[in-house]
């Protein structure tokens, strides 16, 4: 009888398929965690093939399911199958190898039988077949459900994060905009001076982040990365300067700027640039107490162009300051923004090759440092 057979050599069964698994996948793994595998699979086959040689149709069928699976509710063999197929997933495994794993108790039971030179009925081999047939159909249809669900979870994930991103450069842009109305309303300030600029700059970069979405969506790709130019680090600075006075004004903060050499010049997408250095100010003068002074430099080292934002918001706790620049990630009291700040001006400095870390003065504040390499202004 293939049960007696089957119980007689059990471990060897379930040994030769781990070993053929370890030898296939390379992948680490405990016996517990493929407890709803195989080892479980070959005690319920048994029990499969005693009610039949009984005479018990029901429980046959209650153990392993009718030929063709059962539309109305999973086997015993079903329901277990359908946990390894979730446990593969979680392991790394593919859908060919949750196939390959039930095939490997198939062929090691052949082997064997050959070997020892066991017979086998055709009811039995047709009870061997149907109950491997279910198991794998319940253990793949499980493990693609989890698998497109993972992937359904991560992409909307991603969504989410660009979303965000949007929202966030939008907002900083409209924000300064405000701003800017708000200053030229008290009638004091020319609309052709700096204040008028910041305001046309801020209208100019909300049709740019709008036109750089719509591009999105058709090409489905990623940040246009190819709008670069050399440009004075100066000017680029006094452009930056400009918006971030109407901020330190709202925040009751001082803000002072050092002199920046006119010689120097910077090769990268200055639209995106210019987001990040907002963002850094404006992370700066959120998290400072009124009345503190931020400080902002622009200066060459060997082999490139730093720019610093120093702020005064008493330095950070112990910790990884990474995660500083981790998406949707807030320190501190003021949790009016969705903690993208970091993350876009991080984003936007790599895209030119350069790099945004930050020290900690503790119990002083931060500072934000941004490193590009230096280039020759035309």
């Amino acid at each position: 009888m293939m049960h007696s057979f089957l119980a007689n050599n059990r471990s060897d069964l379930v040994a030769r398929c781990t070993a053929k698994v370890a030898l296939r996948d390379r992948r680490s793994f405990s016996a517990e965690q493929l407890k709803n595998g195989i080892p479980l699979f070959l005690a319920q086959l048994i029990r499969t093939l005693r009610a039949e040689d009984a005479d018990k149709p029901g429980e046959s069928l209650h153990i392993s399911g009718a030929s063709g699976g059962d539309n109305q509710a999973l086997s015993e063999i079903g329901v277990s199958a359908a946990a390894h197929g979730k446990q593969l997933l979680g392991l790394g495994f593919t859908v060919d190898q949750v196939v390959h794993n039930y095939g490997d108790l198939c062929q090691a039971i052949t082997d064997l039988a050959f070997e020892r030179d066991a017979p086998f009925s055709i009811d039995e081999f047709r009870t061997l077949n149907r109950c491997l047939d279910n198991a794998i159909a319940d253990a793949v249809t499980e493990f693609t459900l989890q698998r497109d669900h993972t992937r359904a979870e991560s992409q909307s994930s991603v969504a989410n994060e660009r979303l965000g991103f949007l929202v966030h450069e939008l907002r900083n842009a409209l924000s300064t905009a405000v701003l800017a109305v708000s200053a030229l309303e008290t009638g004091k300030l020319p609309i052709a001076g700096a204040t008028g600029a910041v305001l046309k700059r801020s209208h100019l970069t909300l049709g740019a982040l709008i036109e750089r979405t719509l591009a999105e969506v058709r090409a489905h790709a990623q940040l246009d990365q190819t709008r670069r130019s050399v440009f004075s680090l100066a000017d680029f600075i006094a452009q930056a300067k400009a918006a971030a006075d109407l901020q330190a004004s709202a925040r009751e903060c001082t803000l002072l700027v050092s002199a920046v050499n006119p010689s120097l010049a910077v090769d990268a997408n200055q639209d995106l640039l210019l987001a990040a250095l907002a963002n850094l100010l404006q992370n700066a003068f959120k998290f400072s107490h009124s009345h503190s002074t931020i400080r902002l430099k622009a200066y060459e080292v060997e082999g490139g162009i730093v720019i610093d934002v120093i702020d005064e918001c008493g330095g950070l706790p112990r910790g990884d300051t990474d995660a500083l620049f981790m998406p949707f990630s807030q320190r501190g009291g003021d949790r009016t923004g969705i903690g993208l700040g970091l993350s876009i001006a991080r984003q936007n400095v790599e895209a030119d090759g350069g790099t945004l870390t930050v020290r900690n003065v503790p119990g002083v504040g931060c500072v934000f440092s941004i490193r590009l390499p230096s280039c020759a202004l035309a």
